[in-house]
């Protein structure tokens, strides 16, 4: 695979690449364009937060959801360069000097595999792109607009796509299980594309989450039928653990193991670490994990919260030299460190203004309801928002 192999010529593309295929490509391949997660403001947390909102909406509807979460074999590996560039040609509209420039970023790469002081005689690659590079997710994702617009065509079923993983939910009444039909359906001509633009399915990945009622579970799993051997306790997708309930405890919990393993590493190392030292340690093991995702907890239960105070606040004691005793609010407040809580609310607000202004995904400035009132009061003008979705011990 090209993540071991030595890639002789893997000179980099020009970022304004990007620009050049935006501004050339056709109206109708633009909006397509405009979903891909490579592009700015698009992350693995806009990507969750649209999913879990939907799943979330749908379970205050009374639905039930099925999550199916696809992965694929070496994805990057196996993208076909003459299949590329006729997709960057017909579905994305380049042509003339545009088209010329991806084509010769493609064209005449080799490779060799060494191995200590032995090397392989150089071989031409016509498959591939190279993940390390600027260019290289976005023309995978380019690659794959023949995908997104057979999902487009499954009304029923919704998707998102972060890179090569794609994830598929669809939701539906409990008397309504017959919609699972379609879903193998969209597998199936999924199957079908994939076999023709030399891509792969990893089967034993494909992980399927029910989000039901428990008695409704066991008729869900029957309807899945051959599925139903993919169906999980939990998935961990892009990097977050979904449990059925979405209440995101087992992620809560991991999350805390992970955290106390590594603060008790760092806590052996802090008598050799400058403070300024410890606290970027400190941020680079443990907040990043905290805050990661974190628009995502507000369906936490004030439990899971707390658990998630207790690791910060261990942090703050450790680069304080403080014992387990000390008040934590002065601490917290000498380091103008927002609590847990507070951070999870300050990102919400964050994504709320980019949203609002333009800075933000459109799947999520689509969440966002202005709030009209039946009648004239004084708030008319204050550009309140419609809240479509409490956690359940808040309510």
């Amino acid at each position: 695979m090209l993540n071991h192999l030595r890639v002789t010529r893997c000179s980099g593309a020009p970022k304004g690449w990007l620009g050049l295929a935006m501004h050339h490509a056709s109206a109708s391949a633009f909006g397509l364009i405009n979903r891909l997660p490579i592009l700015r403001a698009h992350s693995t947390e806009t990507a969750l937060l649209r999913v879990s909102n939907d799943l979330l909406s749908h379970s205050d509807a009374g639905d039930c959801s099925v999550l199916v979460l696809l992965d694929l074999t070496a994805a990057f590996d196996t993208v076909d360069h003459h299949l590329l560039l006729e997709r960057l040609r017909d579905w994305v509209g380049l042509s003339g000097t545009a088209l010329e420039g991806f084509s010769s970023y493609l064209s005449e790469r080799s490779f060799s595999v060494a191995v200590s002081k032995f090397r392989s005689s150089t071989t031409s690659l016509t498959h591939g792109v190279p993940q390390g590079s600027v260019l290289g997710p976005l023309l995978f994702l380019l690659y794959l607009l023949p995908l997104q617009h057979i999902l487009s065509s499954f009304k029923g079923i919704s998707y998102h796509l972060y890179a090569d993983d794609i994830q598929l939910y669809i939701s539906f009444k409990p008397h309504e299980m017959s919609k699972l039909q379609l879903l193998h359906t969209c597998l199936d001509s999924i199957k079908t594309w994939m076999a023709g633009s030399f891509l792969q399915l990893n089967e034993d990945k494909t992980e399927i989450l029910i989000c039901a009622p428990d008695k409704l579970v066991p008729k869900v799993r029957d309807s899945l039928g051959q599925l139903a051997s993919h169906t999980k306790p939990s998935v961990r997708n892009l990097g977050v653990t979904f449990d059925p309930a979405l209440t995101l405890d087992s992620h809560v919990s991991s999350l805390v193991r992970s955290s106390f393993f590594h603060l008790r590493n760092i806590a052996k190392l802090s008598p050799i670490l400058s403070r300024s030292e410890l606290e970027t340690v400190l941020h680079t093991f443990i907040s990043s994990r905290l805050d990661y995702c974190n628009s995502l907890f507000t369906c936490l239960s004030r439990t899971s919260l707390n658990r998630l105070q207790v690791v910060q606040n261990a942090c703050a004691r450790l680069l304080t030299k403080s014992s387990k005793h000390t008040h934590i609010t002065p601490l917290l407040l000498q380091l103008h460190w927002l609590p847990v809580n507070f951070r999870v609310h300050f990102k919400i607000l964050v994504l709320v203004y980019r949203a609002l202004h333009g800075q933000a995904p459109s799947y999520i400035g689509d969440l966002l309801s202005p709030y009209t009132p039946s009648r004239s009061l004084r708030s008319s003008d204050q550009s309140l928002l419609v809240v479509q979705h409490q956690a359940k011990d808040q309510r």
